[in-house]
Parts: structure tokens; sequence; C-alpha cells
């Protein structure tokens, strides 16, 4: 496979790995090694590390990107689905299943969000246990929680 257009960008939680090119951005993967934001960076995936800045600086909260997220018919439902859930808003796996249209693929949809390629701008972090809980993500629980926390944090009032 023909190596696809590459830039870093450094946020508050680990530096992100972007790649794309002139049909959409293809992965936003989280790296937990330190590598500085890239210098040069491709015209194909500028409008996304911007985006993704303006979200980490609190002035964001709905991306507008081109995506071609790689993946089966199946994960690609899931993943489209996820874009539905709102900036500071949680969704239970199985509300994301019955959003798809099929209750019983639980373990699916959680296997689907879990190989979503393309970080925070479609928002897996959003998906929760029926519980509460903050369950599973592939960039770390913490991350997770911190995400969650940028989200709810960012649209709250101080009184005071």
């Amino acid at each position: 496979m023909e190596s696809k257009p590459t830039a870093y960008y450094k946020t508050p939680i680990g530096t992100a790995k972007i790649i794309g090119d002139e049909d959409g951005i293809i992965a936003v993967t989280v790296l937990d090694n330190e590598i500085e934001t890239s210098k040069n960076i491709p015209n194909c995936l500028k409008e996304c590390i911007q985006q993704l800045d303006e979200y980490f600086k609190g002035t964001r909260t709905t991306f507008n990107l081109k995506l071609n997220p790689q993946g089966t018919s199946f994960q690609k439902k899931v993943w489209k689905e996820l874009l539905n859930v709102p900036f500071g808003k949680t969704r239970t796996y199985l509300e994301q299943t019955k959003k798809i249209g099929d209750p019983k693929a639980i373990r699916a949809v959680a296997s689907a969000n879990g190989k979503n390629p393309i970080w925070i701008v479609i928002p897996c972090h959003r998906i929760i246990g029926t519980n509460g809980s903050l369950t599973g993500y592939a960039g770390g629980l913490w991350r997770k929680k911190w995400l969650l926390e940028h989200e709810n944090g960012s649209k709250q009032q101080s009184l005071f």
C-alpha cells in the first residue's frame, strides 16, 4: 500500500497521527509517545488539524470534514451513527444498537466502536455502558474520561 499523507498534532492528551488524502480523512489515532507537531502539513490534512485545535481549545463542538474511514459495511454503519451523538452527550451501547436497528448487536457495535479509525471526529468516546460506566476505549479510559469532561465543562457556565 502506498503511503498516504500524514501529519502529527500535539493534543493535551497525546499526539494525534492524522492520515488522509483528497478523498478524505482516513485515520486520526492517538499515540502514547510524544511526537512534535508536524511543521509541513499536507494541504489535505490542514483543515483536520485546524478543527482538532479548535475542539481542544473549546471553540468547536462539531466537525465538518470529509471522512473516508476504511472498514466493513457494518463498521461504517456504526461509525456513521456515532456522528449523530451530540457534543457533550453520551449514549449507551444498547441505545446505539437500537439506532442502527439491531438491538441484539451490542458486542458487534462495541467491537466496531473499538475499531473506529477516526478518533474524536467520529465520537466513539461518547458511548458508555448501560450502567453509566466508562467501558472500553481504544485510547485508554483516562482519555475517554478527559474527553467527556472537556465536552461537558465547555458547555457549563459558572455562576460565581
